[in-house]
């Protein structure tokens, strides 16, 4: 009798347990709860999770509610359902808002491109037999997309063995002997870890579905290796695909480069400098000059330590990246900060950034694009998502098709532009 009546109280205590916990992700979704420390880890997983996947999340918690209701004393029964039926207005808002990203992703295109840019990608590029009509990229397709299109997997560019390695995505029926445009993608991870499996899916399925050609690279991770060796193997990569590009089909004229987090600030970097002999050692005539670049939610400026960073990315820097204290060798962050490299030449970009992320701080987007549409003369367009975390492309989300979408127009509009500059120069 006693145990009934102490499993009977752990149950109604869960119960309650569960209630505020489904409060909290909800309300974290809206409003980080934590920005700092290792507390924003989880703010960043929830937050998440429940802004891009809120339809799963609202069947996961009604689902569950559902099946332990009965067992609930009346008191607690209503506080459940109570917290469970706010949760689910507050999850159904950020399906509409996960659904309204088109319109602020349009809007930025149309500030950026101006309104009489392209909206399709059509007769631009040599697109499959197939038609090339895109599909959604959509969580369960994230599971098996790889094998659909890395039909040319771990192709070594340079001599540090896995870390030197790079997938090329591609439809099957794509022309081999044909000119397709490239993205060349670089992973996330905090310059410590990550992989060219795993990310970026929806933007390099629904190009390659186009008839694009996409390269995901591997690169030298920290600690075990020390900036700039990152950019060295990125710039190095660049330079093979320049050479080799041509034998898979693709226009080594024509590359946009892209990543996120990590990837963002190394893809921006490799863009601001091509061909320069400091982060191309031993191969400084190599070509890697690239015609845009879109970077997802990076790191910019190395030197913002104290209003634009997250609260462990300095000690992440100075003992395992870069590893030199910043208050003594202030240049070596200036000269790892793409901010630090805008110039009137900068290829055009299109940046995206989630307003709620908890690991990068939309700051060091909104400095980033300050600089560059003050500095650069090519177009610059910037996505500021409302509601959205870090990392917010990964899932397969309705925000992150709409993203690739988007990605794509932008790509139309500078692919469009270069034809027009290479014909008039023709001419």
């Amino acid at each position: 009798m006693r145990k009934a009546r102490i499993a009977h109280v752990i149950r109604q205590a869960g119960a309650l347990g569960v209630a505020a916990v489904t409060a909290a992700s909800t309300v974290n979704g809206y409003r980080p709860l934590a920005r700092t420390g290792y507390p924003s880890l989880w703010s960043w997983v929830f937050g998440l999770v429940v802004t891009e996947l809120p339809l799963q999340t609202l069947a996961s918690q009604l689902g569950g509610l559902a099946l332990t209701a009965r067992r609930l004393i009346r008191p607690v029964r209503t506080v459940a359902w109570l917290v469970a039926a706010l949760s689910a207005v507050g999850l159904l808002n950020f399906n509409r808002a996960g659904h309204q990203a088109k319109v602020t992703l349009a809007d930025a295109l149309d500030t950026g491109l101006g309104n009489r840019r392209r909206t399709d990608s059509t007769d631009l590029w040599r697109k499959p037999a197939g038609g090339g009509l895109a599909k959604s990229p959509g969580v369960v397709r994230m599971m098996r997309i790889y094998r659909d299109y890395a039909h040319d997997a771990d192709i070594s560019y340079g001599d540090y063995g896995r870390a030197n390695h790079l997938d090329i995505w591609r439809r099957p029926d794509l022309d081999p002997a044909g000119s397709a445009p490239v993205l060349f993608q670089i992973p996330g991870g905090a310059w410590t870890t990550g992989n060219k499996r795993g990310q970026a899916h929806p933007l390099m399925s629904h190009l390659a579905e186009l008839g694009w050609i996409c390269v995901a690279i591997n690169y030298r991770h920290s600690p075990r290796n020390t900036w700039p060796d990152h950019i060295i193997d990125v710039k190095r990569a660049l330079a093979w695909v320049k050479t080799h590009i041509g034998e898979y089909g693709g226009d080594p004229n024509f590359i946009a480069i892209t990543g996120g987090s990590a990837g963002g600030h190394l893809s921006s970097l490799a863009a601001l400098t091509p061909n320069d002999p400091r982060f191309q050692p031993e191969f400084e005539d190599a070509d890697t000059t690239v015609q845009a670049a879109v970077p997802f939610y990076g790191v910019y400026d190395f030197t913002r330590l104290e209003d634009a960073m997250h609260s462990s990315m300095p000690e992440l820097l100075e003992g395992m990246v870069i590893k030199q204290p910043h208050s003594t060798n202030l240049q070596s962050y200036i000269d790892a900060s793409p901010v630090s490299h805008v110039n009137a030449d900068a290829p055009p970009f299109f940046v995206l950034h989630g307003r709620n992320d908890s690991l990068v701080p939309v700051e060091q987007a909104r400095g980033f694009l300050a600089r560059l549409q003050e500095v650069s003369s090519q177009p610059v367009a910037y996505a500021e998502l409302p509601f959205t975390q870090h990392a917010f492309d990964m899932l397969g989300s309705v925000r992150a098709a709409h993203a690739a979408v988007a990605v794509e127009q932008f790509l139309a509009e500078i692919y469009a532009r270069t034809r027009r500059t290479v014909e008039e120069v023709g001419a």
